[in-house]
């Protein structure tokens, strides 16, 4: 990742950035985590200290945004789900090639 990163998500702590950075890479876009060395030890954030952030490439930027959200939304379907989707606006299924 050679680009300029920027932050797409500030995560609570290591497991909870993981999660996202792991959701992120299955949909193809690469990412990385950027944060205080103290989400290591303890595991959680307080008042900033331990929140992970987690950083995409400019060109990934609105389409990790728009997976986060439509996560968050609970709008998010896998391939599985897709049929039920299809011509309804819905998130389109990950790419399993990706």
């Amino acid at each position: 990742m050679d680009q300029q990163l920027r932050c797409v998500f500030v995560a609570n702590g290591e497991t909870h950035a993981v999660q996202v950075r792991t959701f992120l890479e299955a949909a193809g876009i690469p990412a990385v985590e950027r944060g205080e060395s103290l989400r290591h030890t303890h595991g959680l954030t307080i008042d900033g200290l331990g929140a992970v952030e987690i950083c995409v490439t400019e060109r990934d930027v609105s389409r990790a945004r728009s997976l986060l959200d439509s996560a968050e939304a609970g709008t998010f379907r896998l391939a599985d789900d897709a049929g039920e989707l299809a011509g309804d606006g819905g998130v389109p299924p990950l790419d399993s090639n990706a």
